[in-house]
């Protein structure tokens, strides 16, 4: 079966944070669980992202350049590359295995229906944004995210995330995480063209790209080539030295704003 699409039926959403700041009145009344039309963007596009764990070397340069691009407060990351130290069964070697995380602009997106002010939503070019000037700091798409790529930014008290730099991508440039990737292990572009560099990637390594908990039935639409099935699920290893901690001293990623 073609990893990519692999999924199951049953996603839940988790709904637990910020439950009580809206009415349930002013909730009902915004049609929560409803996806709103798409806006915004080319929709003769569809942006992905294909990171090649082979030239992923774990330099963190993708993290920084995201931060310093994006403004995120400090303790707050929009992309992080996790570093888990990896045995092997057999000869009991260890070996260090990285993961670069971020939102998966997934192609049924559980984050955009649990919003109460559909603030967030996907363009049509298949990006999922937040409009900061009608999320109202819920956090209900932050705990509706599976991936735990979001957090409640404390300084616009709003949802914030990876937009895999839509404004760069409007005037032509890379993400930042693309441009600064020493390995080039970042490759973003429109899978509708099939002349496109993803493209012809996604066709050539078909049969070896995964996903990120694929049974969610997200349908994710950042891939990975060189994955250990063990990491498409949430990964149980040991963190390495380098994992980027938050201000508790979780390890940032799974760890998104908690």
């Amino acid at each position: 079966m073609d990893p990519i699409r692999r999924t199951l039926l049953g996603q839940l959403a988790r709904l637990s944070a910020g439950a009580a700041l809206i009415p349930l009145a002013g909730v009902a009344n915004a049609g929560i669980n409803d996806q709103p039309p798409r806006r915004e963007g080319d929709p003769t596009k569809r942006y992905g992202m294909l990171i090649d764990l082979r030239q992923c070397i774990g330099c963190q340069a993708c993290t920084v350049s995201c931060h310093i691009e994006n403004a995120a407060p400090l303790g707050n990351f929009r992309t992080v590359v996790s570093q888990f130290e990896v045995e092997e069964q057999g000869s009991g070697e260890v070996a260090t295995f990285m993961l670069p995380r971020l939102c998966n602009h997934c192609e049924n997106p559980p984050c955009v229906p649990v919003c109460p002010v559909q603030a967030t939503y996907q363009r049509q070019d298949g990006i999922v944004v937040v409009d900061s000037d009608r999320c109202v700091g819920c956090a209900y798409c932050v705990n509706a995210c599976p991936y735990d790529a979001r957090f409640i930014n404390e300084q616009t008290q709003t949802a914030d995330k990876c937009t895999f730099c839509a404004h760069r991508l409007e005037a032509g440039l890379l993400p930042a995480c693309v441009e600064s990737c020493v390995g080039g292990a970042r490759i973003i572009g429109d899978m509708r063209d099939p002349d496109s560099e993803i493209s012809r990637l996604i066709e050539k390594h078909r049969e070896q790209l995964m996903v990120l908990q694929p049974e969610r039935n997200t349908l994710p639409q950042v891939f990975y080539l060189g994955m250990d099935e063990r990491f498409t699920t949430r990964p149980q290893a040991e963190a390495g030295i380098w994992d980027v901690l938050g201000m508790d001293g979780k390890e940032v990623g799974y760890e998104f704003g908690h």
